[in-house]
């Protein structure tokens, strides 16, 4: 691999909310087509991430040379945040920001994902986490049903 396939995790600063926001848009509209119509323009969800998620949230980015490629967001135990760009899913990048998250989660990790989202259920049963729980969508602003999954080291 050479240095500009090299994929390295920081974390997250304030200065990064723009490329982030930018991501969180691409990956959603290109893997979930079965969202309802964004309520956020640009500039709300740049802002949500500088002022909400990156200051609530313990975050990494996963960077490519100069570039921003993912980023994932850890509140307490729960993975509230795991976006990527989308030319570079299955390169190993949502692992390697998986496990930094984990490397964070000693007593395990939870996180919510739709129930329509067959490729993320997939990525993260593969890492070890299982169904929990399931809802009919009233704890997400989408309205569309749930699950809760967790991972707990062995």
């Amino acid at each position: 691999m050479s240095d500009e396939e090299t994929t390295r995790i920081r974390v997250a600063v304030a200065a990064d909310a723009d490329e982030i926001a930018r991501i969180h848009l691409a990956s959603r509209a290109a893997t979930m087509p079965y969202l309802p119509p964004a309520r956020h323009d640009a500039a709300e969800v740049t802002w949500w991430i500088r002022e909400v998620v990156l200051t609530r949230c313990r975050a990494w980015v996963a960077v490519r040379g100069t570039g921003i490629v993912g980023y994932a967001a850890l509140d307490g135990d729960l993975l509230d945040q795991l976006y990527l760009r989308p030319d570079v899913r299955r390169q190993g990048v949502g692992t390697l920001l998986l496990d930094e998250v984990r490397r964070h989660s000693p007593d395990g990790l939870s996180l919510y994902v739709f129930q329509q989202n067959a490729e993320a259920r997939a990525f993260y049963q593969r890492h070890g986490f299982v169904v929990v729980d399931s809802n009919n969508g009233d704890r997400n602003m989408e309205n569309l049903p749930d699950l809760t999954l967790r991972w707990i080291p062995e």
